[in-house]
C-alpha cells in the first residue's frame, strides 16, 4: 500500500522571463570601465571563488560551487524558497511513499531535455545518483549513510519506466529527512549519461570531464570557468520550466573585500559577495545599495586533529574555547556575519538547542590556564593553525592567538588559498585549522552526521566529506547517539537525545564551533527579486 501522492503546489518554482543574449566570452575578456552599468540582461557578482575545483556533483564540497550547481542542476526536490523547512517539488513532480517508509517512487517531468539536445529519462536520473555511490568521493556518504551501497544500488535506486524513480531503503528513516538530505542534494541532480561517458577518461564515469562542464537538467548551464578570474553561466534554452530572466551569470573572482566595495559602488558589479562589517555599515545608508542577509545552516569553526599528541587530550581542545572572545568578536569583525554558536547543530534546525544554551562558553584565560595544567601543558605549547581567505577568517584567528599567547601557547597562523586549505584539512594533513562547514539539512542529524560521526577513522577509510574524519576523531558512544536519535519516531525522545548529544559534544568534541554564519550580499537597487533561504540561492528569478 502506498500514501496518498504530493501534489506539484501551484507556482513552486518563480515565474522568470527571458531577456536578449549577451556574450559571456566577451564579459570575461572584456576590462571593465569605472562606473560601466553591467549588462542589462546579466547578473554580475563579485565573490571569492578560489575553492573551486570541480563541477562534478559527485565531488564537490565547497559552499561556493554548490550554490553554482544548485542553479545549474536541478535536484528531484527543492527547498521552499519561503520556508526551508518545507520540501517541494522540482524535477520531480510528485512522490509516493510507502506505508513503511521503505520506498519512495518519484514521478519526473516528461519531455525534458539536456543542453545537448538528448532526451532526459528517469533512467538517466537513476544512473546519476548509482554514479556518486560508485566513484566514492565524500558525496558518496550523502546516500551510503542511509544504506546505498555500490554492490546493490543499481538494485535500490530504479527506473521502471521513462517517467519513474523508485528509492528503496534499508530502514525507516524519517522522510522528509531523506527528502531533504538526497532528493533536494546536489547528489540527485539527472546528469546527460550519454554525453558524461562519451568523455569518459580511463573508467572514470566522467568525473575528468565534469570538472570543467556542467552536464545536467537545470535554468543555467556552465559556460565557461578561468580558475581563479571568472565563471560563466547561461542560461539554458532546452530547459524544461519558465527560462531565467537574465540570460547570463558572471561571477568575477575578487578576493578583497575592499576591491569588491570599490566595484560594487562603481556599479561594475550587481552584487558583492564578501564584503566586510565596516564595509557594509558604510553602505546602509547608500541610495544605490541594499545590505541583505540570511542566517544559513553553516558554521565556522576551530578544529583539531586529534591524532596529534597535543590534541589527542579533550582537555586541551576544551581549553582552546575559552580563548574564543566570542561576545567581543560578535560586536566588531562578525557583526553582519555570524552569531555565536558553540553547538554542532545550527540554529532553526530541528534537535537544536536554544541559542543562550547552545552557546554556553566565553573568554577565560584562567579557565583555559587551568585546563592546560590538568591536561599536563602549564606552560603551554606551540602549534599551528591554518586558516583560508574568508576575510573573517584572519581577524578571528589572530584574536585568537593575542588571547593563546596570554596563556603561553604559542599560536603560528599559516594563511593559504582556500582550495588549499580545504586539499590539507582532507587530507589529515594539518595539526589546526579554522574553516566552516555547511549542512544540508534543517536537521540536527544533518551536522551529526558529518561533524560527530565518524564510520571509519582508519587513514585508509578517506572519508574526506566527514570533518570528524578529518579531526580523527572517533567516539563509539557519540556515533550510537547518532544512530539511535537519527531512528527514533518520537519526536521528544529525539530531542532528548539529541541535546545529551550536543552538551557532551561541546565538551569533548573535535573542533571548537564558533559562530553560524549569515549570508550577506550588497546589491545594487537596480538588481530585482533576489531570492535566498538558508539552503538556497536562486539566481534564476533575478532581474532588473
Amino acid at each position: 500500500m502506498f500514501a496518498r501522492p504530493i501534489p506539484a503546489p501551484p507556482g513552486s518554482r518563480p515565474l522568470r522571463r527571458a531577456l536578449g543574449a549577451v556574450c559571456g566570452a566577451a564579459i570575461l575578456a572584456a576590462p571593465v570601465a569605472a562606473g560601466a552599468a553591467t549588462p542589462s540582461n546579466a547578473l554580475v557578482m563579485a565573490w571569492n571563488i578560489d575553492a573551486i575545483s570541480t563541477f562534478d556533483p559527485a565531488q564537490i564540497g565547497e559552499v561556493v560551487t554548490n550554490e553554482i550547481v544548485q542553479n545549474t542542476c536541478d535536484s528531484l526536490v527543492d527547498f521552499d524558497p519561503a520556508d526551508e523547512t518545507k520540501v517541494i517539488p522540482l524535477f520531480a513532480e510528485r512522490w509516493d511513499v510507502s506505508d513503511d517508509r521503505l520506498q519512495i517512487t518519484f514521478h519526473l517531468r516528461k519531455g525534458a531535455t539536456f543542453p545537448s539536445g538528448n532526451p532526459v529519462t528517469a533512467a538517466e536520473t537513476a544512473w546519476s545518483m548509482q554514479r556518486v555511490v560508485k566513484l566514492g568521493f565524500g558525496n558518496a556518504a550523502t546516500l551510503t549513510e542511509y544504506g546505498f551501497t555500490k554492490d546493490k544500488v543499481e538494485t535500490q535506486i530504479t527506473a521502471p519506466d521513462d517517467a519513474t524513480l523508485v528509492m528503496k531503503l534499508d530502514k525507516p528513516y524519517p522522510t522528509n529527512l531523506v527528502l531533504q538530505a538526497i532528493a533536494a542534494n546536489r547528489v540527485s541532480a539527472t546528469m546527460d549519461k550519454t554525453t558524461i561517458l562519451a568523455n569518459e577518461v580511463n573508467g572514470d564515469l566522467g568525473n575528468k570531464y565534469l570538472a570543467t562542464h556542467t552536464e545536467c537538467v537545470g535554468p543555467y548551464r556552465l559556460a565557461q570557468w578561468n580558475a581563479g578570474e571568472a565563471v560563466v553561466l547561461q542560461a539554458n534554452d532546452k530547459y524544461w520550466g519558465e527560462p531565467p530572466a537574465l540570460k547570463r551569470v558572471l561571477i568575477r573572482h575578487v578576493a578583497e573585500a575592499g576591491t569588491q566595495r570599490l566595484l560594487l559602488t562603481q556599479g561594475d558589479v550587481d552584487v558583492a559577495r564578501d564584503l566586510t562589517p565596516e564595509d557594509m555599515k558604510d553602505l546602509e545608508g547608500s541610495p544605490d545599495v541594499s545590505i541583505v542577509r540570511v542566517i544559513k545552516p553553516q558554521l565556522f569553526f576551530w578544529t583539531f586533529n586529534n591524532a596529534d599528541p597535543i590534541f589527542s587530550n579533550e582537555k586541551v581542545r576544551l581549553a582552546m574555547r575559552y580563548l574564543i572572545d566570542y561576545d567581543g568578536l560578535a560586536k566588531t569583525v562578525m557583526t553582519y556575519t555570524g552569531v555565536p554558536r558553540a553547538s554542532f547543530v545550527q540554529i532553526g534546525a530541528v534537535g537544536a538547542l536554544d541559542e543562550k544554551e547552545g552557546q554556553p562558553f566565553s573568554l577565560d584565560l584562567d579557565k583555559a590556564k587551568a585546563l592546560l595544567a590538568e591536561a599536563g601543558y602549564p606552560n603551554g605549547f606551540k602549534a599551528t593553525v591554518f586558516i583560508g581567505t574568508l576575510p573573517h577568517s584572519g581577524p578571528i584567528a589572530q584574536s585568537v592567538q593575542q588571547n593563546a599567547a596570554k596563556v603561553g601557547v604559542e599560536l603560528t597562523l599559516e594563511r593559504m588559498a582556500n582550495a588549499q586549505l580545504f586539499s590539507r584539512v582532507r587530507g589529515r594533513e594539518f595539526q589546526t585549522a579554522m574553516q566552516a562547514w555547511q549542512t544540508g539539512v534543517p536537521d540536527a542529524h544533518g551536522n551529526a552526521s558529518r561533524l560527530v560521526y565518524n564510520p571509519d577513522n582508519r587513514a585508509e577509510a578517506k572519508l574526506t566529506q566527514y570533518p570528524a574524519w578529518r579531526a580523527a576523531f572517533y567516539s563509539e558512544d557519540a556515533n550510537k547517539k547518532v544512530d539511535a536519535a537519527l531512528l527514533e519516531p518520537d519526536p521528544e525522545k529525539r530531542n532528548a537525545i539529541y541535546r545529551d548529544l550536543q552538551l557532551q559534544i561541546m565538551q569533548q568534541g573535535p573542533m571548537a564551533i564558533m559562530f553560524q554564519m549569515y549570508n550577506p550580499a550588497a546589491i545594487r537597487k537596480s538588481l530585482k527579486n533576489w531570492t535566498w533561504n538558508g539552503f538556497r540561492t536562486y539566481y534564476d528569478p533575478v532581474s532588473k
